[in-house]
């Protein structure tokens, strides 16, 4: 384990999505230095298969360790469900990782139904299987291809968008829904545009905060916690395009 609490905190995602909970860190932990990185290049990970997100997953960790950091957060509900447990038995830093907020979100419900918005390989694994099993009655599982790619492409809003979430929306405008759960990181980035079509008062609901405070636990646990000095951030990309570090940056400051 590395030891030194001024070392950074290894956050990664498949793309931007992950800056959400990048966004949380800073807020509840604002002295820790954190690394970032989104592998955009090689985004989404919720369409391919799981071993190709494996592959991927420890391709980017190998990254992170060699920059030495003392904790991992996989801020991407798709590769946690995929590879937490792999990462876990071989690495002795903690490994904070993502789950759809399922759990929170059936105390919401009251007659309703739980939407789960999420990647279909997210909802696919034993992982959020076993969730549905423990808190789901109610739930309701909606695979999300391709709407993560709004987000990763910068399209935050606009008639495209619009267009994609009626249609996939549209079966539940007569049902009531009590919660929508965003099970996946970037979907925190269109919570205002997925609010709009659902009733006033339909409660949206995500896992950042609760992965931050795991984060927070762990580094305590462990004697990591930095507790003094500046925090800083740092962003890093596979992706060649140089508007992609500027689009987390902005995402960041949102």
């Amino acid at each position: 384990m590395n030891w030194d609490k001024d070392a950074p905190v290894g956050i990664f995602d498949s793309g931007v999505g992950g800056i959400s909970v990048l966004r949380e860190a800073v807020r509840l932990l604002p002295r820790e230095r954190f690394l970032y990185y989104g592998d955009t290049a090689y985004a989404p990970y919720g369409t391919k298969t799981p071993q190709q997100v494996l592959q991927r997953v420890e391709t980017v960790v190998d990254l992170l360790l060699a920059r030495g950091i003392k904790a991992l957060v996989i801020a991407c509900n798709t590769a946690t469900s995929v590879a937490a447990k792999a990462l876990r038995e071989r690495l002795d830093i903690p490994v904070i990782g993502m789950e759809p907020a399922l759990k929170p979100a059936s105390l919401l419900r009251h007659g309703g139904c739980v939407l789960v918005m999420a990647t279909p390989v997210t909802l696919s694994q034993e992982k959020f299987l076993g969730l549905m099993a423990r808190y789901g009655e109610g739930a309701v599982a909606l695979p999300c291809p391709g709407l993560m790619e709004f987000v990763e492409r910068g399209e935050l809003d606009g008639p495209a968008l619009d267009a994609y979430l009626r249609r996939l929306l549209e079966p539940f405008e007569t049902r009531q829904v009590d919660c929508v759960v965003l099970g996946c990181t970037h979907y925190a980035f269109l919570r205002e545009q997925i609010a709009r079509h659902f009733p006033a008062g339909t409660v949206l609901v995500d896992g950042n905060e609760g992965t931050v405070r795991q984060l927070r636990r762990r580094l305590t646990e462990t004697g990591l916690l930095r507790e003094s000095g500046q925090g800083s951030v740092t962003l890093e990309t596979s992706c060649d395009r140089p508007q992609a570090v500027e689009q987390m940056r902005r995402l960041l400051q949102m």
